[in-house]
């Protein structure tokens, strides 16, 4: 009677185990990709806006970026300092973005995603298009107004 007992209360915990503890997993991704999401649209609004010490704010001081084949940033100054060089001359707006994952582990989320960014000149000449896709790793950092931040970036060229 105990070993039928005792077999039946496992087979509760196993089945407790099995579907809700992966509900809770779930519903906690889904609410950091939502926090992802978000990021993602404060950077975009505030890169359109040129406010350099609010994108500041969303780097990790330790990020390094590769912006391209030779240009590699190595820490957020260094990030920060090429982008005000870009401001200065252009205005940005990102016309596309369309995420096409997300991988979340722990306080740690890297994002995939293909975008499109017109500049357009603040002087004189034409706008251009920009397009790509990139890698974003972003970790949680309390010092970031979304509670995350960039490390790592990979940008790759649309070779269109």
């Amino acid at each position: 009677m105990k070993t039928i007992k005792g077999i039946r209360n496992m087979s509760i915990v196993i089945f407790l185990l099995t579907f809700f503890v992966p509900i809770g997993v779930s519903s906690q991704s889904e609410k950091i990709e939502k926090e992802i999401l978000h990021h993602g649209e404060v950077i975009r609004k505030v890169f359109s806006e040129g406010d350099v010490e609010k994108i500041k704010s969303l780097h990790h001081p330790d990020v390094i970026k590769a912006l391209g084949y030779d240009d590699l940033k190595i820490g957020r100054e260094e990030v920060i300092e090429g982008l005000i060089q870009t401001l200065k001359n252009f205005d940005l707006e990102f016309i596309e973005n369309k995420v096409e994952s997300i991988f979340i582990q722990d306080n740690v989320a890297i994002e995939q995603t293909r975008f499109s960014i017109k500049g357009t000149p603040k002087k004189e000449g034409e706008s251009f298009i920009f397009k790509g896709r990139t890698m974003v790793t972003y970790i949680r950092y309390d010092k970031s107004p979304t509670g995350w931040a960039t490390i790592r970036e990979i940008i790759q060229p649309a070779t269109e």
